[in-house]
């Protein structure tokens, strides 16, 4: 395979009905991956499945449940014939909210389960199909939040803290199989996540904190998580790469 074309490779990505995972995976899609399109909302993976064209597979995957997980990628490994080249960990979830709020202690648990005890599970239950591959890549996405902090955001900057500190783990521990594992952590992007804060708030925000004075766009983050699944990209492990617009660069 070109180290440079990813046409007939297998690929998984979670959290994959909208914003930066639909763009992953309709990008991986166009360049000839077969994906495995999953998320909690199915009528939603169906959909961009359909948009992958017919070598795509829609599938429910609620990556706080464990069982979930694990039927999941049976499916995946019944359809891909037992092998995988590439997963993608999008899936995630927010939530703000002090530290002393009564309320606090069962969002952080929610906030961990998803978006670092799951991201765990599914690289856990992927890496038997993985070791198969002869270009084996993980790519987890974390979030600026995991390098820098926001008012009222402690578990989600503490979830993504962990995804960083799991990817640089298990590059160390994989490496010797050929199995990369990197960190790609989008800034201010233009996601469902984000469709609550107004336009007029965005542009205030994106003009005061980042370099290129806007929100970023999902097929932005997509296109550097798509280019560390390259075949190619081999000798890239243990990275944490912003996509951020010069967030975390710009002092004032």
């Amino acid at each position: 395979m070109d180290g440079r074309s990813l046409n007939g490779a297998t690929a998984l990505v979670t959290g994959a009905a909208s914003g930066m995972g639909a763009a992953t995976a309709r990008m991986l899609a166009a360049e000839g991956a077969r994906v495995a399109v999953t998320d909690v909302n199915l009528a939603g993976a169906e959909a961009v499945a359909q948009a992958c064209g017919p070598d795509a597979l829609a599938l429910a995957m609620d990556v706080g449940d464990a069982r979930s997980i694990t039927d999941a990628v049976a499916t995946v490994a019944q359809w891909s014939g037992g092998r995988l080249d590439a997963l993608v960990n999008n899936a995630g979830i927010a939530g703000f909210a002090p530290i002393d709020d009564p309320d606090y202690e069962p969002l952080w648990e929610r906030i961990l389960r998803v978006n670092a005890t799951g991201e765990m599970r599914v690289v856990r239950a992927c890496l038997p199909l993985l070791r198969k591959s002869s270009h084996p890549r993980i790519v987890n996405i974390a979030s600026t939040e995991a390098l820098g902090a926001t008012a009222l955001d402690s578990a989600y900057c503490a979830a993504k803290a962990a995804v960083t500190g799991l990817t640089r783990a298990l590059a160390v521990e994989l490496g010797r199989e050929g199995i990369t594992v990197n960190c790609v952590c989008p800034g201010p992007i233009a996601t469902g996540m984000t469709d609550s804060i107004s336009l007029a708030d965005k542009d205030t925000y994106a003009r005061r904190r980042t370099a290129m004075r806007r929100y970023g766009r999902p097929e932005e983050v997509a296109f550097v998580t798509v280019s560390l699944l390259m075949p190619g990209a081999s000798y890239i492990t243990g990275a944490t790469i912003p996509v951020d617009g010069g967030l975390m660069a710009r002092n004032a």
